[in-house]
């Protein structure tokens, strides 16, 4: 395996040669005369800044692992099925994969459970730039698809308009300005939107102002995680706002009130500062009241996102919501950030997504043994498209239906809508490529393929303005890709309905696989039932 320890993209470095050393990843041959700049080089020059993402593109980008973790959901595949047919009447006239229903429902043990048109959840999207820029296509875009959006962490203490009144927030124009967005085009059948809590937003109080003024229904509590395990963290390109940050109780380095500070950053020898959130000490017994709290002031659900820590850490998050009963709880694998994740934290910290499924999965079914109660499950962490989401539903099925009852997605649905809006910008200047706008068109009302459809649904709508051009495209990528795709998958298992899935409706291709999932192996699953059919031909 090559090794990205000197290059890597996502911080802007290359090695000068290709036949890099494996271990250190550094050119064998290492001469002064280098204009090429490695991971080594751009240290020495920018110190901590070569930690994150490319520095210069915060706001207007995402971030993922460059890292093989060995193990993913491409060593995975669908069973395609030929007798019968689950969920639809095996009639060739009505087995047709239209038929098919990607709905889902979390937060199932609730006197009301939420549907979701497709089973998928835009996880939290918070103080990040990137986020806050592409706010209202990811609103519109996610109500139009009937799914849940979440408000990351960090919104109220990073809106310099926000009101705080003996440290609680009493006002906050942002958050109000993200919940409006959603409810525009929301129906109010399919999906909801709901606001995450992080240490910092406890102690302002978000909780109570979300639920009481702003009538949320729904609160995710985040425990640790933010940029990856060290607490939520953007990037500021001022030194008043830095001060501000500061001073509203966040951890902000270098010390923007240090005068040697302020004099460096005026003289451009750095050009952003970090703002840390502070990382969550978690107590069982604690949580439980929390929850208990929440409900009692009114929260309609409750929901706790979570990252990918240690096995034990799996099963006291499994414990803790199983006592607290929420509706739903997500857990997010290694690999991903929609803000300023570490890139070393990305490569080489937490459990990779199918580990920890497999984790969850395992006291998930201790619990069902126990007869205690079990939330609904959400997974993110890599999720691009519809067989990822197949293989995790059906790899929960622990004999009553999945366990897994929608996917959470940021990077993905940020991509689609920040894609959208940049390629309806080039159109607007006349600017698309060439091979672009002979194979789709150079008008956003025909070569995005669902906008005739939105703009018949929104007739007084118009396409652009008040639907933006990122909100059609997440609508397409979730409906018309993800969607139809899934459809398809679906009707070739012949399961008809996402509840159906079973873990028998994927094999595994490797014996590691099987090892860590309990999912059989081709060999393993012909060896089964094979000799079954024919041993008893004659009886």
């Amino acid at each position: 395996m090559i090794s990205i320890e000197n290059a890597r993209s996502t911080t802007g470095t290359k090695s000068r040669v290709e036949d890099i050393s494996p271990i250190s990843g550094m050119c064998p041959l290492c001469i002064e005369e280098c204009g090429v700049v490695c991971e080594v080089g751009k240290a020495a020059f920018r110190g901590r800044e070569v930690l994150y993402p490319s520095t210069e593109h915060f706001g207007q980008s995402t971030a993922a692992s460059n890292k093989d973790f060995m193990l993913d959901w491409s060593h995975f595949q669908i069973l395609a099925e030929l007798l019968g047919a689950y969920g639809v009447e095996p009639d060739p006239d009505k087995a047709f994969f239209e038929n098919a229903k990607i709905s889902t429902q979390v937060a199932t043990h609730s006197g009301k459970p939420i549907k979701l048109k497709v089973p998928v959840v835009l996880a939290g999207l918070g103080s990040t730039d990137v986020a806050k820029r592409n706010w209202e296509s990811l609103a519109k875009g996610a109500a139009m698809s009937g799914t849940i959006e979440v408000i990351g962490e960090n919104v109220c203490g990073m809106d310099s308009n926000a009101v705080y009144t003996d440290g609680k927030v009493v006002k906050s124009p942002e958050l109000e300005y993200r919940v409006a967005q959603y409810r525009e085009l929301w129906d109010g059948k399919y999906g909801n939107i709901a606001v995450q809590t992080n240490v910092e937003d406890l102690r302002g109080g978000v909780d109570a102002y979300a639920v009481s003024k702003l009538e949320v229904d729904i609160i995710e509590r985040k425990w640790g995680q933010g940029a990856k395990a060290i607490g939520g963290e953007v990037r500021v390109k001022s030194l008043e706002r830095a001060i501000e940050l500061k001073r509203r109780g966040y951890l902000v380095l270098p010390d923007p009130e240090d005068p040697m500070i302020q004099a460096a950053f005026k003289e451009g020898a750095f050009k952003t500062f970090e703002r840390h959130s502070r990382v969550g000490f978690p107590d069982h017994r604690a949580f439980v009241e929390d929850v208990e709290g929440l409900r009692e002031a009114g929260a309609k659900y409750v929901f706790l996102k979570t990252g990918a820590y240690r096995p034990e850490v799996v099963a006291f998050t499994m414990k803790a919501a199983s006592e607290a009963r929420i509706d739903m709880l997500t857990f997010d694998g290694a690999g991903g950030g929609t803000g300023m994740s570490p890139v070393p934290m990305m490569n080489e910290m937490s459990t990779p997504t199918v580990h920890l499924e497999a984790q969850v999965l395992l006291a998930a079914a201790i619990l069902r043994k126990q007869g205690r109660f079990i939330p609904d499950i959400c997974f993110a962490g890599g999720f691009t498209n519809e067989s990822q989401i197949f293989k995790s539903m059906a790899m929960s099925n622990l004999g009553d239906g999945p366990l897994v009852k929608a996917i959470a997605m940021a990077r993905a649905p940020l991509t689609a809508t920040m894609k959208s809006q940049y390629f309806a910008r080039l159109a607007k200047n006349g600017k698309l490529p060439r091979s672009f706008v002979q194979s789709y068109t150079g008008d956003p009302h025909t070569f995005f393929v669902r906008a005739g459809d939105i703009a018949k649904k929104y007739p007084e709508k118009k396409l652009g303005e008040d639907i933006p051009w990122g909100a059609v495209g997440l609508n397409t990528y979730l409906e018309e890709r993800i969607g139809e795709g899934l459809k398809q998958l679906l009707a070739g298992s012949r399961k008809f309905r996402l509840d159906l899935l079973e873990k028998d409706d994927i094999a595994s291709l490797s014996e590691y696989a099987s090892k860590v999932t309990g999912v059989e192996t081709f060999d393993q699953m012909a060896s089964r039932t094979i000799p079954g059919i024919l041993e008893c031909w004659d009886k």
